[in-house]
């Protein structure tokens, strides 16, 4: 009897770990730390071609994965690799259907590639799907008189279907069956959308074009991921950026509407009008914890968003916006501005943003990847052309 309780069985262990663990946290033992990054890391095919080359599409991106030598995909694994998140969403990764051509062809001749003097970095698990960017409509959207099916006249912006797509990266289990998108969910179907008119008053886009426009510029996700037992929400989105339009603001108002699209998702008494691409209605339970991640194109301070929507969205009682990562390279960018330390695009604006619930989290750092010149691995953003327009903005926390 002796030797055999150095041998328990599977379910004993598991009963054993549920009455110690807590124990043990008891008597001093750290709780799970977790980091969360977003990053726009530009890696659309007009990234490597110029902009209207005939063909262009996903598989410009993955010929730059197949070669594993394009130098800014190199930098930018080398930013991540340093940062080391648990879970990252990445925008403007360009939607490529098959898995071993796309991400995983990315994580293995990128991501744990160590031949740079960097520790790789893998992660097992990942999620990303169609986006609406480039999808062709048969409108002409941007009323220049021509239905141009792509461009301005696709349902998002975008020259092919997937440009500007989503890819999230774990290192935890993510519940596949469980995931809830919102590619689909039309903009008319949101109370109080803000509906774009024309000088005359008039609306903005014909009938049959608003009743089929969606929402969302790429899609909306809900990605359930398991970490130590618990169930934590990434909301992912890349709202359109709020510009590129004329006096009617139709970017703008997307874009705003985008945003606010989360603030109702997670509260209970606005959520009911919601539905995803399953048909499944409503919004985010009430005691689920969440971080809200990605590139909202959007700043309460600065630009020419309709500022309220991100507003409202940080000062929701269930978002901790306590803090606001930063960066001294930002700061050094644009000295005479109060904001720069904050900002995550080198065109001076904070835009991407790393959101968690206070409920399940403790804030214990955040931070912008943006060094001062002259510091380790500035070069790497130096210039556009060597990473990305935009900065990592990752946060640390404690799983409470």
């Amino acid at each position: 009897m002796h030797y055999k309780n150095h041998y328990l069985t599977g379910s004993l262990l598991i009963v054993a770990m549920s009455i110690f663990t807590p124990l043990l946290q008891a008597f001093g033992q750290k709780p799970a730390t977790l980091t969360f990054a977003t990053y726009n890391v530009s890696m659309e095919a007009e990234n490597y071609q110029p902009r209207g080359t005939k063909g262009n599409s996903e598989q410009v991106l993955v010929r730059e994965f197949a070669s594993g030598q394009n130098q800014q995909i190199k930098n930018i694994a080398r930013i991540i690799k340093t940062v080391q998140p648990d879970v990252i969403l990445l925008n403007e990764f360009d939607y490529i259907k098959d898995p071993e051509a796309g991400v995983k062809r990315f994580i293995s001749a990128y991501l744990k590639d160590s031949s740079d003097g960097v520790k790789g970095i893998d992660y097992p698990y990942y999620f990303y799907s169609t986006v609406n960017t480039g999808q062709p409509s048969p409108y002409d959207l941007d009323n220049n008189g021509k239905a141009e099916q792509f461009g301005a006249d696709a349902w998002g912006f975008g020259m092919y279907p997937g440009q500007y797509g989503m890819m999230l990266l774990s290192k935890y289990p993510i519940d596949l069956n469980h995931v809830r998108t919102f590619q689909h969910f039309k903009w008319k179907d949101m109370p109080g959308a803000l509906k774009t008119t024309k000088a005359n008053g008039s609306d903005w886009y014909e009938p049959e074009a608003w009743a089929a426009f969606p929402l969302s510029s790429k899609s909306h996700w809900d990605v359930p991921v398991t970490v130590h037992g618990k169930t934590i929400h990434i909301l992912a989105s890349h709202p359109t950026p709020p510009s590129f339009d004329g006096p009617e603001d139709r970017n703008g108002k997307r874009n705003h509407d985008e945003i606010r699209f989360w603030r109702d998702y997670i509260s209970e008494h606005l959520s009911s009008y919601i539905y995803d691409d399953e048909g499944k209605t409503g919004g985010l339970a009430a005691n689920a914890p969440f971080v809200i991640m990605g590139d909202q194109n959007a700043s309460p301070d600065e630009g020419n968003a309709i500022s309220a929507g991100i507003k409202t969205l940080l000062a929701h009682p269930k978002v901790n916006s306590d803090f606001t990562p930063e960066s001294k390279g930002g700061a050094e960018h644009t000295p005479a501005n109060a904001f720069a330390k904050n900002h995550t695009a080198f065109w001076r604006m904070r835009a991407d943003y790393v959101l968690p619930s206070r409920l399940g989290f403790k804030v214990i750092d955040s931070g912008v990847f943006w060094p001062e010149k002259g510091q380790y691995m500035a070069d790497l953003v130096e210039k556009r052309e060597a990473s990305s327009d935009h900065r990592m903005v990752w946060v640390k926390v404690e799983l409470q």
